[in-house]
């Protein structure tokens, strides 16, 4: 039965199923798996497909003998996840090295610290696809999945990504908590999983109601520049995974008035 389907940009359509996911010419064992195949493959923004393959060319010193991923970078974690972490995007000499989103770049060393600290991970560091890291109840992806330069994907190209989001979502039913890293992965969540009116403001620690019985959590991001100057710190991220597992525990949901306390609305 299908459930859903997208025209991405390419002019390819994305088709979830209970069998699997169909489209783009790849045929593999499970849905998640043939979606990830399906991203790897994309060339849809050339800005981003330029940037992504220089890096891997020129490298970075200290990763000079190594083979750079230099694609897109998909999603992964446990399928029957109910905890969802959304970021930005790749980093250029993280996830687009190692191909995997949070690895081998000092914001994952964070990110995986954390996660293995409150039970989601069954280590806490992660630094290539081989090393043996295991989500559990938790799935990790981005809105854009190509490293942009400066950070900073064009207004196009996440529009051009979308469409692998949503089919990511279609394919994690179980979601009930999702942590966004960022003011960013704040509004695209709202945006996948909302509406929500009137719109809740993002902050460190701020807390709204989805659809669905579903439960949204800000955090900064754990981008060196909030990591290093303190504006993040460890026990900071630890509540807020904490909360999740509270909320997955059972835990009431926090009331919705928007005036809930949360720290600054900035990223």
């Amino acid at each position: 039965m299908r459930i859903k389907g997208w025209r991405h940009p390419n002019g390819d359509w994305l088709r979830c199923r209970a069998g699997g996911l169909r489209g783009v010419g790849v045929e593999t064992s499970g849905p998640l798996e043939e979606l990830r195949q399906q991203v790897v493959e994309c060339r849809r923004c050339p800005r981003l497909v330029a940037w992504r393959e220089q890096v891997a060319r020129e490298k970075r010193a200290a990763f000079r003998d190594q083979t750079y991923w230099g694609r897109p970078v998909p999603g992964f974690g446990d399928p029957a996840a109910r905890l969802l972490i959304l970021g930005l995007a790749p980093a250029a000499h993280g996830g687009n090295r190692t191909g995997r989103i949070f690895t081998g770049d000092r914001s994952g060393d964070w990110l995986f610290a954390s996660l293995w600290r409150t039970g989601f991970a069954n280590q806490p560091t992660s630094v290539s696809r081989d090393d043996g890291m295991e989500l559990a109840d938790c799935y990790i992806t981005a809105p854009v999945k190509c490293a942009p330069p400066d950070n900073k994907p064009l207004p196009a190209e996440r529009a051009n990504c979308a469409p692998w989001l949503d089919a990511e979502l279609a394919l994690l039913p179980t979601i009930r908590v999702v942590v966004a890293l960022g003011a960013y992965a704040w509004d695209e969540t709202l945006r996948h999983l909302g509406p929500v009116r009137p719109k809740p403001r993002f902050g460190h620690g701020a807390e709204a109601a989805l659809p669905d019985d579903r439960t949204l959590l800000g955090s900064y991001h754990v981008s060196q520049q909030n990591t290093n100057t303190g504006r993040l710190t460890e026990p900071m991220l630890d509540a807020v995974f904490g909360r999740a597992r509270a909320l997955l525990s059972g835990a009431a949901p926090a009331d919705p008035d928007p005036k809930r306390r949360a720290t600054d609305g900035r990223s």
